[in-house]
């Protein structure tokens, strides 16, 4: 809306040009904070979500590997247990 008043267009044109000039003072804040949370986390070493959960699952299939080779093991020992167990070779010097 144009004015015949040069004081109200001065005033207009000073607010226009102020909201843009903050706007673009905001974008630099805002670029600033994200580079520097990026140096922050990357310095951190934390680790991609992805790498997380592969590691986690790899985690899983050893417990689950583990519990079943300790239930082997348990049942082997009481097998073992039940028959005449053969001397253990000898080896070295006793």
């Amino acid at each position: 809306m144009q004015t015949e008043n040069p004081l109200l267009d001065g005033l207009a044109k000073f607010f226009t040009d102020a909201a843009g000039a903050a706007n673009s003072v905001r974008n630099e804040i805002d670029s600033f904070v994200r580079q520097r949370l990026e140096k922050l986390v990357s310095d951190m070493d934390f680790v991609p979500r992805e790498e997380f959960e592969t590691v986690r699952a790899m985690a899983a299939k050893a417990r689950e590997e583990n519990e079943r080779l300790a239930a082997r093991v348990a049942e082997l020992e009481r097998n073992a247990s039940g028959t005449t167990a053969a001397p253990s070779p000898h080896i070295g010097p006793v």
